[in-house]
């Protein structure tokens, strides 16, 4: 036997290599080994952040420069989930899943599609819920009649069959159940099937508008070209919080106003987490900044003569004073120490001399006067204009992606809380009476089925009994 088919295989070695291939892409140890590797670099691309450098990481992270490098290199680091590896090894767990479903979906699709309805005493040996019953004041049909009804009432409906001069009754719930893994696995691939939609077809970037200003492109990580949104988008205004006492920022706000050939068709308002959507872009609000010098509006006094003026100044600016003065701002903030806005600036002599720095506070006007000066400066307002930092992303397949986590859910709640419940009964008759045997079994959670068939064989036994 064994010469017959070593001489086979050696006759068609290449159904030898198909099969052996077959088996190899149908593995759990590949399954396993693949998902190991997938949760693995996932780790290193969370902690590496995607479209960094290694530069910016090295700062960042406080780690070796040269080791860095040598990642981006190796495995291309800083973005892993374009890299030709990483895809192979999602097409190798897709077509791993594919294989496993195919290679077990028939037998799954005939238990479900032919039930086996006739047990035999082999059968019943395999089963380890059974209970066998001796029934001597009813007749066979009443007997058939009972089981019949009081499966109906505590499981499901039956199906009778009759052969040999003995009745088997056949009742299941659940069978649909034993598809929820294949759902999984379905929605597994549409998950990919949509990241793929997203790598191929969408992008992300990011861009600054200024209070005022609109843009009609977006900046792609590596590229000094903007890339056209088919839209204009402008910020009408931008407005910072922060926390009490420093320069921490609280909240960070942008009116958006997008514009299809100059008209407003939609405005938003958006902060960090609360993002505006059009055209199935997303912007988010990610950072700002300065655009600028601020400008600043003084009331000053002078001593001698008790008159004021009116002042306004640009950051780094020298603005001329009566009697030949002149003074600058070198610095502000809009909270400082928790007095509020406040400027540091200093004032020159006639002849040129460059005077102390001092601070004004704009909560406190005459806080000035203290300092002693030719000239007392109380802080009316300041306004700066800011730019609004935006991350933009464009997702053709979010939809697809949200539509696999669904049946994600959906099939793992079938294949993990539910099970295909099945029952057997066999009537026949005996020489006392009629004999009734009783058999289940459940393809998951079998020590929560066996105590359900505990309850069931004895509520069988009432049943029976009653006349």
């Amino acid at each position: 036997m064994d010469k017959t088919i070593t001489q086979q295989n050696a006759e068609h070695p290449s159904d030898n290599y198909v099969e052996k291939l077959w088996d190899f892409f149908c593995s759990l140890k590949l399954a396993i080994i693949t998902l190991i590797l997938l949760a693995t670099t996932s780790i290193i691309g969370t902690v590496i952040e995607q479209g960094s450098t290694p530069e910016e990481m090295a700062a960042k992270l406080g780690w070796s420069l040269d080791l860095l490098k040598f990642l981006d290199k190796a495995i291309t680091a800083f973005d892993m989930y374009h890299s030709w590896w990483f895809l192979s090894l999602m097409a190798l767990f897709a077509v791993n899943l594919i294989c496993c479903s195919i290679k077990r979906f028939p037998h799954v699709w005939k238990t479900v599609r032919e039930p086996r309805l006739v047990a035999d005493d082999n059968f019943f040996r395999t089963l380890s819920n059974i209970e066998e019953v001796v029934v001597s004041k009813d007749s066979l049909d009443e007997v058939r009649t009972k089981a019949v009804a009081f499966l109906g009432d505590k499981f499901a409906a039956s199906r009778v069959t009759e052969q040999d001069g003995k009745i088997h009754i056949y009742a299941e719930k659940g069978a649909w159940s034993r598809f929820g893994v294949y759902v999984t696995h379905a929605s597994i691939l549409i998950i990919f099937i949509g990241a793929a939609i997203g790598n191929i077809w969408g992008y992300k970037g990011y861009v600054n508008i200024v209070e005022g200003d609109q843009v009609d492109g977006v900046f792609l990580r590596g590229e000094s070209t903007a890339t056209p949104l088919g839209f204009a988008v402008r910020c009408d205004d931008f407005d910072v919080s922060f926390y009490e006492g420093g320069q921490r920022p609280k909240d960070f706000t942008s009116k958006l106003v997008v514009l299809e050939n100059g008209k407003e068709v939609f405005n938003k308002q958006i902060e960090v987490n609360d993002p505006l959507t059009y055209r199935g872009i997303t912007f988010y609000q990610s950072s700002y900044g300065p655009a600028g010098d601020a400008t600043f509006r003084f009331k000053v006094r002078e001593k001698n003569t008790d008159q004021t003026i009116d002042v306004v100044a640009r950051q780094g600016e020298h603005v001329p004073l009566p009697g030949g003065y002149s003074f600058a701002v070198t610095n502000s903030t809009e909270s400082y120490d928790k007095f509020g806005p406040a400027v540091q600036m200093h004032v020159n002599t006639p002849d040129g001399r460059h005077g102390n720095p001092f601070i004004v506070l704009q909560n406190y006007p005459d806080f000035d006067t203290q300092r002693g000066g030719e000239q007392v400066f109380s802080l009316l307002g300041m306004e700066q204009s800011y730019y609004t930092g935006l991350q933009v992303a464009k997702d053709p397949g979010v939809w697809v992606v949200w539509l696999g986590c669904f049946l994600m859910v959906v099939g793992s709640c079938g294949a993990f809380f539910l099970s295909h419940r099945r029952l057997w009964v066999t009537i026949q008759p005996l020489d006392k009476g009629v004999g009734v045997k009783l058999g289940g079994s459940a393809h998951r959670n079998q020590p929560a089925f066996a105590l359900y068939f505990d309850t069931l064989r004895k509520d069988l036994n009432d049943a029976l009994a009653k006349k």
